[in-house]
């Protein structure tokens, strides 16, 4: 009789990837383990997007779509031709769950809701009856000089022909993701480059940035400076936080602000107007002026900012200037007015910790992985997927595509 801690294919990590990953061996008619250190599985994924879960980017040119994965993009054309975007789109919509394609080509289940992707996920892997043992901590993985013989559990050896890790980066730490595949992969002789918060908001130091906790900005300009001279701009949505500023402009920001920060002081101009230039703004305003001539500056701000700042110039222009009749604004204070529209200053003292990074970028070299296989070119039946692979990625789905590709492709040749 064959032993019953003996698999085909053991999956370590029962999120996005590695639930994937199990469903697709399964699929294949290999008897799985999936094995999650959590009470639950996909913890991650059903609070991903806020609890919309942005499932993938609707970018369906694949040299376009792997732009958005940097330096790794040579290493993904085979995989994703194996499963890209169509796929997604092919597998949700085929059990039950259609999505929906929003702003910035960014597609969510229509719904809106993570836990109906998950439960797509769940159904897919009790369809075909996997084994999963959750509370089930993996803490040491056994291996020779070119293969993984078994994994650990408490006083259990599970061994199987074939090895999946999905267990995740670094970001989000209390939802299990506490880099444990990291360690384990070092240990092993993998090269692992060191995590860093990626898509992650920004603390600052200004109190006007955090007095305007809880408002969004939908078309912004951001400069970034280093020793007073300018880096790079981006334009998009804004959100200000009691630490800071965060929203899709920012965290798609944060990884080229923490190579600034590396080498000095980051300052910022938010530009709250960047399709009109100085000189159309004076005159709006001007005409603003003349309508309320007789009212308090500080009460007729709300008539020349965008909705919610209004608070934040009154603390930057100061109560004596503030409390001015309009009128009596001279021409000097006026344009000062309209050069701080243009130029909000900021300091940027750092990047928030993982507990707040959407995505956290290092991880396994590509070089120790055969991207056409997921295979490690160590270990000979060891497969690696999603945010365990060095890939910087922006936020708009592409972190969760890259999860189903990977884990469809390891579960894939793992079955093999």
């Amino acid at each position: 009789m064959k032993d019953p801690n003996y698999f085909d294919v053991i999956v370590v990590g029962g999120g996005a990837s590695g639930m994937m990953a199990a469903g697709r061996a399964l699929e294949l008619g290999k008897r799985v383990l999936l094995l999650e250190k959590n009470r639950n599985l996909g913890e991650k994924l059903k609070i991903t997007g806020g609890g919309r879960c942005n499932i993938t980017n609707a970018e369906f040119d694949i040299h376009k779509l792997l732009s958005k994965y940097g330096k790794a993009k040579d290493f993904l054309y085979s995989p994703f031709s194996q499963f890209g975007v169509q796929d997604t789109f092919d597998f949700f919509e085929k059990r039950g769950l259609p999505l929906v394609v929003q702003a910035r080509k960014r597609a969510f289940p229509h719904t809106e809701k993570a836990i109906d992707v998950f439960k797509v996920l769940q159904k897919y892997i009790r369809h075909h009856k996997s084994l999963v043992r959750t509370n089930s901590a993996v803490e040491k993985i056994n291996f020779s000089e070119d293969k993984v013989r078994n994994v650990v559990v408490g006083d259990t050896k599970y061994m199987a022909d074939t090895f999946i890790f999905a267990t995740g980066g670094v970001s989000a730490p209390k939802t299990g993701s506490t880099g444990d595949g990291f360690k384990w992969l070092a240990k092993m002789g993998h090269t692992v480059k060191e995590s860093n918060p990626n898509i992650v908001p920004l603390l600052v130091k200004e109190k006007w940035v955090k007095d305007l906790s809880g408002v969004s900005l939908s078309f912004m300009k951001i400069n970034f400076f280093l020793g007073g001279k300018r880096q790079f701009s981006k334009v998009g949505k804004i959100l200000f936080t009691h630490f800071g500023l965060s929203g899709p402009l920012i965290l798609n920001s944060a990884h080229l602000v923490n190579d600034l920060l590396e080498a000095g002081e980051v300052t910022a101009r938010i530009d709250m107007y960047p399709d009109t230039d100085l000189g159309t703004l004076e005159k709006d305003i001007i005409k603003k002026f003349d309508t309320y001539k007789n009212k308090t500056l500080k009460n007729i701000l709300v008539e020349i900012s965008p909705h919610g700042v209004a608070p934040a110039l009154v603390l930057l222009l100061g109560e004596e200037l503030s409390e001015k009749k309009v009128h009596s604004v001279t021409r000097e204070e006026r344009k000062m007015i309209v050069h701080l529209l243009k130029e909000m200053p900021v300091t940027v003292q750092g990047l928030m910790g993982f507990d707040r990074a959407v995505i956290s970028d290092g991880g396994i070299v590509l070089e120790e992985i055969d991207t056409k296989t997921m295979r490690s070119r160590k270990f000979k039946n060891l497969y690696i997927t999603g945010d365990l692979l060095n890939i910087r990625r922006p936020s708009g789905g592409y972190s969760l595509q890259l999860c189903w590709t990977t884990g469809f492709v390891a579960g894939t040749h793992a079955s093999i």
